[in-house]
């Protein structure tokens, strides 16, 4: 990562983020690339190995070390279960922005909570958390079920958080709409205008942009 840090693009990447945390400016396709690599001549093969490797890189100094604990999270599916459940939550919890929050969930959480219900039962804890980004991924953590999406939990939960005038809460509420509506575009529309006066024009916006008028 060193050696194809670029100075010119790390500040940019650095502004975007609005975060005092450095960049190397190394860019996605490059990153995965050089993951690629090393986990070519240095493959995960236990699970403490998995453990460690992932809180090592997101704990590093750069941003893109966390973007590669959770490249490697992903990538390495042996140990993508309910055995690393207390390791996604540890990342979720130290989530600074939606770039690393949103890769947690949509990708390593997401699919578990779908596969072992019981998991809902964070989803509810998370949705009284002091941190927006946790309250966040009790949204998002609905987003990739489709057909098996849970729409008692996600109606509480949307409903529960409707109020917030936190922009990532009211655009994670359109969203997790909006992928259902690809699913039951009928329930969506009908729960947009059942709730038309609590929920803000930002999340109805977001939620009825795939249901043709």
């Amino acid at each position: 990562m060193e050696d194809a840090a670029d100075p010119d693009k790390a500040p940019k990447m650095q502004a975007y983020m609005k975060t005092v945390q450095p960049f190397y400016g190394v860019q996605t396709t490059e990153r995965r690339n050089i993951l690629r690599d090393v986990i070519a001549d240095a493959p995960v093969r236990s699970r403490v190995e998995y453990d460690a490797v992932v809180l090592n890189l997101w704990g590093g100094v750069y941003r893109e070390e966390m973007y590669l604990a959770l490249d490697i999270a992903e990538r390495v599916k042996a140990y993508r279960d309910l055995d690393s459940f207390p390791l996604y939550e540890r990342l979720i919890h130290e989530s600074p922005n939606w770039d690393t929050l949103d890769a947690v969930i949509m990708s390593l959480v997401s699919p578990l909570v779908m596969k072992h219900r019981e998991l809902e039962a964070k989803l509810i804890e998370w949705s009284d958390s002091d941190n927006f980004w946790v309250r966040r991924a009790s949204l998002l953590g609905h987003v990739k079920h489709r057909a098996a999406t849970n729409t008692e939990l996600l109606s509480a939960t949307i409903l529960k958080l409707a109020d917030e005038k936190e922009f990532f809460i009211r655009k994670a509420i359109g969203w997790v709409l909006r992928e259902y509506s690809k699913t039951d575009p009928d329930w969506v529309r009908a729960f947009v205008a059942a709730h038309d006066a609590e929920l803000s024009p930002l999340s109805k916006r977001e939620a009825l942009r795939r249901i043709p008028a």
